[in-house]
């Protein structure tokens, strides 16, 4: 069964920026505005955990999941052949 590269980025994008966006939201109400560096305040240029940071990861989050999901779509449609024949 081959995957649909599209439908992949697009939910693996959806999953990953809400994702960040709500766990930005958890932090701010359980810790308090800015009090936590994450792993995410290095990868992601600009994100930190305050609303904006919300927001901003919210972009990011779309973004890497947007390419993580094609990218994992498109190498397990090209495999997908090799193994079936083997």
């Amino acid at each position: 069964m081959r995957l649909n590269v599209k439908a992949l980025a697009l939910t693996s994008a959806i999953l990953v920026g809400v994702g960040l966006f709500l766990a930005t939201w958890w932090l701010i109400i359980l810790e308090g505005s800015g009090a936590t560096t994450t792993i995410f305040n290095r990868v992601y240029l600009g994100y930190t955990i305050t609303p904006l940071g919300s927001i901003i990861g919210l972009v990011w989050g779309f973004v890497d999941g947007l390419i993580c999901g094609a990218i994992f779509a498109w190498l397990y449609n090209a495999l997908l052949p090799k193994a079936s024949a083997a």
